[in-house]
């Protein structure tokens, strides 16, 4: 029988740029992928075949021209693959987190920034939540934003919040709104006077503060408290990698302190971005 050996598979080579290699295997962080083509796959389907989700990818070049996700590469194409554009432009600022990133989603809240959060919710119910709502779905599962079913979405860079935080605002520039937004539920702030919230205030804080606001949603009550130097220290950064505040700020009083409505029967203490 004679032996003879069979023709390579064609393949493709995918150059990614620097900001897109920590999501390659470690053997291909030197940013060069050479995958198998069969001809019928498109684009978008090999380059997150490499591990990179579509919604951290902006321009695509093949063999030096512009192309598109669903571009069917061919034998001997080389490819480009640039990191989405900073800041990524969105129909509105509006965006929901997965329920690993509670201590950043206080953050945002604190800062005035729309953002839904459960701790409780399944990857489908995100990306319905997200769809339906038009938020845009924060997260650092890659596998989620590999969803067909999602509209828009993003990674999360950072361990600590703060870091997380400042990628946000870098990546959508969304506009800030200090102190308006309840850090618990999202909810917007209304400032109160003292005799409206006086009697759900412990005897300590009646003494002490004079300024409140309350929330629209969850009815909790916020004042400047103990906590209001870390928490604007937060604000002044954000505020800073944002290029400035583009929204004016809600009551000096909001977002430092807070306790719920006695009619619910709780009391809480601040709830804010810490974590």
């Amino acid at each position: 029988m004679n032996g003879t050996q069979g023709s390579p598979q064609p393949s493709v080579e995918l150059w990614f740029v620097a900001e897109l290699r920590m999501f390659l295997a470690p053997a291909n962080r030197a940013g060069m992928v050479r995958t198998a083509t069969d001809g019928t796959s498109s684009l978008g389907h090999v380059v997150e075949s490499a591990g990179v989700p579509l919604t951290e990818v902006g321009s695509l070049h093949v063999n030096d021209g512009p192309a598109g996700p669903s571009y069917q590469p061919r034998a001997g194409d080389v490819v480009r693959v640039e990191a989405v554009s900073r800041p990524q432009p969105l129909p509105a600022p509006m965006f929901l987190l997965d329920v690993h990133l509670g201590a950043l989603a206080r953050r945002m809240r604190l800062v005035g920034v729309d953002t839904a959060y459960s701790n409780d919710l399944s990857d489908d119910a995100l990306i319905e939540l997200a769809n339906s709502a038009g938020r845009v779905l924060l997260t650092k599962d890659r596998g989620l934003l590999r969803r067909r079913k999602l509209w828009l979405g993003a990674y999360v860079h950072g361990a600590r919040a703060d870091e997380q935080l400042a990628d946000v605002l870098d990546r959508f520039a969304p506009p800030l709104a200090p102190w308006t937004r309840c850090v618990a539920c999202n909810g917007t702030l209304a400032q109160v006077t003292k005799g409206e919230v006086e009697a759900e205030l412990l005897p300590g804080t009646r003494r002490t503060y004079e300024e409140f606001c309350r929330c629209a949603g969850c009815g909790r009550v916020y004042w400047r408290g103990a906590h209001s130097r870390r928490l604007a220290a937060i604000v002044a950064t954000a505020t800073r990698t944002s290029g400035g505040t583009r929204t004016s700020g809600g009551s000096r009083s909001g977002g430092t302190r807070s306790q719920g409505s006695r009619s619910q029967g709780t009391r809480s203490g601040h709830p804010g971005a810490t974590g």
